[in-house]
């Protein structure tokens, strides 16, 4: 049997560029397909009153630097070697989201998304900037002006409202988040518990 399983995820989520570098190893070892689902950040915050944890660990003692270390561990075991922080972070991924919902229509959505992870988390570059945006999907081979023209189009800014909504609506609170069928997931370091969780389902 197939389990749905989905990601709902904003570019503009270091978190969420890890889980991307590990789900291929979830979908070989399970025969799962992760869906990407792409929401808003900032939609998601602002609708469920939530904040990012620089700002939800700022002035507690002991627990950003707990946090860095739980990343470092993430990264050593997954041996994610590649991640660079990006010094534009915080970044407005609004564009860039919307780009994502153009590509699933068009079909080129997995080249893009690599495109994108690699761009924020990896060259360090600004992507909400739309000069470096265009950039970087003509240098990837994707047909820049045909994306931005439609993350213009009305139908595809609402499809995004419309996932952020949805999305809230079903639980979520921020990103990375992951359903398995009905069982939410959230965090990087919950995908052992997604895995266990889609075997148990399969």
């Amino acid at each position: 049997m197939s389990v749905k399983v989905e990601f709902h995820f904003d570019f503009g989520s270091p978190n969420t560029y890890y889980c991307h570098q590990v789900l291929p190893e979830i979908e070989e070892r399970t025969g799962a397909n992760f869906e990407y689902f792409p929401i808003l950040l900032g939609g998601i915050f602002k609708a469920t009153n939530n904040k990012p944890p620089m700002q939800q660990f700022e002035g507690v003692a002991n627990k950003p630097q707990y946090h860095a270390l739980e990343t470092e561990r993430f990264i050593k075991k997954h041996n994610i070697t590649r991640f660079k922080m990006n010094p534009y972070f915080p970044i407005n991924t609004l564009h860039i989201m919307r780009g994502a919902i153009y590509a699933k229509h068009q079909g080129f959505f997995n080249k893009y998304v690599t495109a994108i992870y690699k761009s924020m988390w990896e060259q360090e570059l600004d992507m909400s900037n739309p000069e470096v945006i265009a950039q970087e999907l003509n240098t990837a081979g994707l047909p820049a002006d045909e994306i931005i023209a439609g993350t213009q189009k009305p139908e595809i800014k609402q499809e995004l409202i419309d996932n952020t909504n949805a999305s809230v609506e079903r639980g979520t609170f921020g990103s990375p988040t992951f359903y398995v069928v009905d069982e939410i997931f959230f965090g990087k370091d919950k995908l052992r518990e997604v895995e266990e969780e889609i075997l148990a389902q399969s």
